[in-house]
């Protein structure tokens, strides 16, 4: 069912020295920066996701996109590929087993995310690869 790793966080409080690394040393492409709060890259037909902890701990606002809090001290992210029917068989294992979806919603560009969190309290989703147009 899950069809691979869309998309990984890893967690670094200084984003000027891990944009210098990623994208410089080990040449990465930039997709966005938003401040001092994230850096993304896109690595092959994936995605890395570098986060300044101490902003990704904090709740989304209200009218914010509904995604969970996450960071380096406390929970870690991933983010599994798969289909739209996936995500739906998926969402049915997980009601049976008692696992809360915490979100499932569909981005501006019409792709389906569901948040969930493992047993160690890590954020996991599984998301249509056109969150990231890898179709």
């Amino acid at each position: 069912m899950i069809a691979g790793i869309l998309e990984t966080a890893l967690y670094a409080a200084d984003l000027d020295a891990a944009e210098a690394f990623y994208g410089g040393i080990l040449g990465l492409e930039k997709i966005l920066r938003a401040g001092e709060r994230h850096v993304f890259f896109r690595c092959g037909n994936s995605i890395l996701l570098i986060f300044n902890p101490t902003e990704t701990i904090k709740p989304s606002p209200v009218d914010g996109l509904p995604v969970p809090a996450h960071g380096a001290t406390g929970p870690g992210h991933a983010c599994f590929r798969m289909s739209g029917e996936a995500i739906d068989r998926m969402v049915e294992k997980l009601n049976k087993a008692g696992i809360a979806i915490e979100s499932d919603f569909r981005w501006s560009n019409g792709a389906r995310s569901i948040y969930f969190r493992d047993p160690a309290g890590n954020s996991l989703e599984c998301a249509e690869p056109k969150l990231w147009n890898l179709e």
